[in-house]
C-alpha cells in the first residue's frame, strides 16, 4: 500500500493493535485506522482474571500504550463504535453509528466472547462471565470476603479466576463435567496436580457435574447442578469462547470450523482481508497445518505477522513459522505450555524435584506438545523440537 492508501481494523484489541503497531514498525506509510467496540484503548486481558480481579492492579496498568503512543505513530482510534457489517464490494465497513470507513486492506480482528449456555436466565444480578474490564470489576465487586462464589468450568480462565476469589475471601466452589480439572487437554496427571493446587487455595472441586440451568427468583442466583439446587452470592460462568466471525461469515469470507482460515501470513480468501488472534484459522508452517488458538501470545504473534506482511515483509517474519504458546498462572504457580493444541493420543508425566515437573505429548509416535511447571528446559526444548529447530 501507498500512502494515501488505508489499512482499516476491525477490532481493538491484542491482535488489532499489534497488526497496527508491526504495520507502522515495518514502514508501512498507509493511513491506519484501528475501530474497537469498546471504549478503551487496547489492553491486556490476562490480568482480567489474576492480578486485576483481585485488586492489585488497576485500569492503567492494564493499557498496552497509552494514546500519545498511537498519536506518535501516526494510528488513528476509534473507539466505542461496533462494526456490523463489512461490504466487500465496496471496500468499507458499517459501524453502529452508521458511519462508513472505506479501505485498501481490512483486517479481522474481531475476537471471542463467552459461551452462555440457553439455559442460563439472560440479565441476572451476580452471575458474570469475564471478557472485557468491567466485567472483571464487577465481579470483584461482587465477591467479599465471606460470600459464597460458584464457578462453572475447568478451564485456564475458570481455574485462575476461582484462586483469585478465594484469596478475596470467597468461599469458592468449582463445578465441571470434566473428572479432573483441564484433563482432556493436559492429561490426567497435570490435571491431578491443578485439582491439588486448587484445594490448596480454597476451592471445593467437583467433577462430573453438569450445570442444568441458572434463574432467577428474585434474590441471589437459583443453580441447579447434578440433582442439587444452590444459591451462591456470585456465579463466574467460564465454558469456553465463541468466536466472533459473523462478520466474515456474512462478507463472504472462506470459513472452517467455525474459524476464518488464512494462509501462513493471515490473508484470508479475499486478498485484501487478513484475520488474525481468535477468529483466525492460519496454517502454521513447521506443524504443516491449520491451526485454531485462544492465546494471548499468539494474537500478538498473528498481528505482528499480518502487519509485516501488510507492509510488504517476506519471510518468517510475514509467516507463522513458531509453536504455539501460553502461560497460565495458577495463584503462585506457573504452567507453560507449547503444543499444537488439536489433541495427543499419549503423554509422559515426569517428575522433576521440588514440584517440578515436565509432561509430554506423542500422537502416532510424535510429539506434538510440551507442559512444564518450574522446569523451563523442557518448554523450550519442546519450542525447538516442534519448530524443526531441534
Amino acid at each position: 500500500m501507498r500512502k494515501g492508501d488505508r489499512l482499516l481494523v476491525v477490532g481493538a484489541g491484542a491482535a488489532g493493535a499489534a497488526t497496527a503497531a508491526a504495520y507502522r514498525e515495518s514502514g508501512g506509510p498507509a493511513d491506519v485506522l484501528l475501530l474497537g467496540s469498546e471504549q478503551h484503548p487496547p489492553y491486556q486481558r490476562p490480568p482480567l482474571t489474576k492480578e486485576f480481579l483481585r485488586g492489585e492492579s488497576d485500569r492503567d496498568d492494564l493499557w498496552l500504550h497509552d494514546r500519545a503512543w498511537y498519536a506518535e505513530r501516526e494510528i488513528e482510534l476509534k473507539l466505542g463504535a461496533a462494526v456490523v457489517a463489512v461490504d466487500l464490494d465496496l471496500a468499507e465497513v458499517e459501524d453502529e453509528r452508521g458511519e462508513r470507513h472505506g479501505f485498501d486492506v481490512c483486517v479481522l480482528a474481531t475476537g471471542s466472547r463467552p459461551v452462555i449456555p440457553d439455559s442460563v436466565e439472560r440479565g441476572l444480578q451476580g452471575v458474570h462471565a469475564i471478557r472485557e474490564l468491567e466485567r472483571s470489576e464487577r465481579l470483584r465487586e461482587s465477591a467479599g470476603r465471606g460470600s459464597k462464589a460458584l464457578v462453572v468450568g475447568s478451564g485456564f480462565i475458570g481455574c485462575e479466576a476461582a484462586i483469585s476469589l478465594s484469596r478475596l475471601g470467597a468461599d469458592v466452589r468449582m463445578i465441571t463435567l470434566e473428572r479432573l480439572p483441564q484433563i482432556a487437554r493436559l492429561g490426567p496427571d497435570a490435571a491431578l496436580r491443578i485439582r491439588d493446587w486448587l484445594a490448596e487455595e480454597g476451592v471445593w472441586f467437583e467433577g462430573e457435574t453438569s450445570l442444568e440451568s441458572i434463574t432467577g427468583d428474585g434474590g441471589d442466583p437459583l443453580v441447579r447442578a447434578g440433582g442439587l439446587e444452590v444459591r451462591p452470592d456470585v456465579v463466574l460462568i467460564a465454558l469456553g469462547i465463541e468466536r466472533n466471525v459473523e462478520l466474515a461469515h456474512a462478507a463472504g469470507l472462506h470459513l472452517e470450523d467455525g474459524a476464518i482460515r488464512t494462509d501462513s501470513s493471515m490473508r484470508t480468501s479475499d486478498p485484501r482481508v487478513f484475520a488474525v488472534g481468535d477468529v483466525a484459522a492460519a496454517m502454521n508452517v513447521p506443524a504443516g497445518r491449520h491451526l485454531l488458538v485462544e492465546h494471548w501470545g499468539e494474537a500478538l504473534n498473528h498481528g505482528a505477522i499480518a502487519g509485516a506482511a501488510i507492509a510488504g515483509a517476506t519471510g518468517d517474519e510475514a509467516s507463522w513459522t513458531t509453536a504455539p504458546g501460553f502461560w497460565s498462572s495458577l495463584g503462585g504457580r506457573v504452567l507453560k505450555q507449547v503444543a499444537w493444541g488439536d489433541g495427543f493420543d499419549s503423554s509422559e508425566f515426569t517428575e522433576r524435584g521440588n514440584g517440578a515437573f515436565e509432561v509430554s505429548y506423542q500422537r502416532d509416535d510424535e510429539l506434538v506438545g510440551v507442559l512444564a511447571h518450574d522446569w523451563d528446559r523442557a518448554y523450550e526444548r519442546g519450542q525447538r523440537i516442534l519448530e524443526g529447530r531441534g
